[in-house]
């Protein structure tokens, strides 16, 4: 069965092949921004035919863009109280905007501005080093780890869904700097750019969420992204959503 050019073509970090690094099986999770390696403004990115893998229809179909449209507006609208008391908190709590803003890779390996609560003190948030976050990392404010640990901080994303740059489901996006490091250790790690990203994913339910010291753990969710890209329709879109509000309640992942 033929992929249609529009489905199929995917990004890929070209420039990334040329810094592999001889250790691939740790990550300290830490990238310098400024280093000319890693710096996400000079990433270079190509389009490729994912040939081997079937992209399911419904990533690209009108009923997956309505249904991402009446939800996020949806919940906007139903948590707008919620979304105004947590902007004012993280505004009296620490210096600093309320919201976090960086670029990250989008479908078709096009980047767009990501938007969470800022949940670390300001002067974390302006460093030039890319880090994961860790479970006791001390750049997070107090309210910073409760919104973290609810998923709170991810709400502003529900613009992205409207913005057309984000999906409800759909792999988590990373860092540039991290896309960068890890195209350049995991075979096929562009091919999940072949779908928008998303709030929520096949991975984070599955237990795949948050740092990935090993690059064991980086491939572990990158095979979720790739089922999910495999497999996606509505049904799985509506299960993923209630797992992923189960999720939010019960697993204690999240920091």
């Amino acid at each position: 069965m033929s992929v249609p050019p529009s489905v199929a073509r995917i990004r890929s970090l070209s420039s990334a092949t040329q810094f592999a690094s001889s250790d691939r099986s740790s990550f300290s999770g830490a990238i310098h921004a400024d280093n000319d390696r890693f710096c996400p403004e000079r990433i270079r990115i190509q389009a490729v035919h994912a040939h081997a893998d079937y992209v399911s229809p419904y990533l690209n179909s009108r009923t997956k863009r309505m249904f991402d449209v009446i939800v996020a507006f949806s919940l906007l609208f139903l948590l707008l109280p919620l979304l105004l008391i947590v902007a004012t908190l993280v505004r009296v709590t620490s210096r600093g905007p309320v919201l976090f803003k960086q670029s990250r890779t989008g479908a078709d390996g096009v980047p767009f501005l990501v938007f969470k609560f800022r949940s670390m003190y300001a002067a974390s948030c302006q460093e030039r080093t890319v880090q994961q976050a860790t479970r006791t990392d001390p750049r997070i404010t107090p309210l910073g780890r409760f919104i973290r640990r609810t998923s709170i901080d991810e709400l502003p994303q529900l613009l992205n869904v409207l913005q057309g740059h984000m999906s409800l489901i759909g792999p988590r996006p990373h860092a540039m700097a991290h896309d960068a490091y890890y195209a350049a250790q995991i075979p096929h790690y562009t091919k999940r750019f072949a779908a928008r990203p998303g709030l929520s994913g096949l991975a984070q339910v599955r237990g795949s969420r948050g740092e990935t010291p090993l690059t064991s753990d980086m491939e572990r969710r990158i095979s979720f992204d790739l089922d999910y890209i495999r497999t996606a329709s509505f049904a799985l879109d509506c299960r993923l959503m209630l797992a992923t509000a189960r999720e939010t309640i019960f697993s204690s992942a999240a920091y």
